[in-house]
């Protein structure tokens, strides 16, 4: 498992990996996470999605949601 940040390939980077710019791709965990690392979500903003996965689960699938649909539920969450 790759605990650090996820690099995603420029799409304008040839196929022989010449010109290349990558991005990384952090994850945060959970403030509210257990420090043992038992129930832990974590979140990666991109500029068009947000990312949730299953910290136990690196590899695993992830949810992706709009920022505004994001934004809506920490809100309310909040109490907003």
């Amino acid at each position: 498992m790759n605990d650090g940040p996820i690099w995603f390939k420029s799409s304008y980077s040839d196929t022989e990996g010449a010109a290349c710019v990558e991005v990384a791709l952090p994850w945060r965990k959970s403030s509210y996470s257990q420090g043992e690392g038992d129930q832990c979500v974590e979140v990666s903003a991109l500029p068009q999605a947000i990312r949730i996965r299953d910290s136990k689960r690196k590899d695993g699938p992830y949810l992706a949601i709009a920022p505004s649909t994001w934004s809506a539920f920490v809100a309310h969450m909040l109490g907003g």
